[in-house]
């Protein structure tokens, strides 16, 4: 058993290169669903009815459906649309539809948290809708959307590993192959594990700062 711990150690350079997959993913992942699912927050609170009622649709369907189901329906559907993308450009697209959905949640919570006259009150010291948003709401909804947030960020790292599952080397599919060669899973999926454990509980040591600095008293 030494012996394959020592393998595992020797293969770290193999599930490196799987770990920067993972992080690429989780990267773009996470920056688009925060300009997305942010700018979808926005909407569902102040954008017309017509706006609101697709957006709140796409929300609810996209957060009542598995992620699994997600990246299958888009990597085997677009095809079918004329859209033949790679997989790797596919699972990104599918992964960041179903974060979008839960951070444009989170946005909105964050903003109907904030009393609704104190954008009356901005509006009649008159101040545009952008110099309201900007400077009376945002700066206290920001301390509600982080903690959260970073949550969500966590579920998007975790979620990044499905994306073996149509054969991106990410750090499982590159522990999957290694396993492959040493038939001994353990100590293998111990070392993936472990990566995994110290990239979320860095992101949750995180999150519970930021609670604790952005803490506020309800109004």
């Amino acid at each position: 058993m030494t012996g394959v711990f020592e393998y595992a150690a020797n293969t770290l350079p193999f599930l490196w290169q799987g770990l920067t997959m993972t992080l690429f993913v989780s990267a773009v992942v996470v920056a688009v669903s925060l300009v997305a699912g942010t700018l979808a927050g926005v909407a569902l609170v102040y954008a017309p009815w017509w706006v609101r009622l697709p957006l709140r649709v796409y929300s609810d369907v996209l957060r009542g459906t598995p992620l699994l189901v997600v990246i299958f329906t888009i990597y085997y559907l677009l095809p079918f649309a004329g859209l033949n993308l790679q997989p790797l450009p596919a699972v990104l697209l599918a992964l960041a539809m179903f974060k979008t959905a839960h951070v444009g949640e989170i946005a909105r919570g964050a903003i109907q948290s904030i009393p609704r006259g104190q954008m009356d009150a901005g509006k009649a010291i008159g101040l545009t809708f952008a110099q309201r948003l900007a400077w009376v709401i945002a700066p206290q909804a920001v301390r509600r959307f982080l903690p959260p947030w970073i949550n969500a960020v966590t579920d998007a790292v975790k979620g990044s590993s499905l994306v073996s599952l149509v054969g991106i080397v990410d750090l499982m599919l590159a522990s999957q192959q290694v396993v492959g060669r040493t038939y001994e899973p353990l100590p293998i999926y111990m070392l993936a594990a472990a990566i995994y454990f110290v990239i979320n509980y860095s992101l949750s040591v995180l999150s519970r700062t930021l609670e604790g600095r952005y803490a506020y008293v309800r109004e």
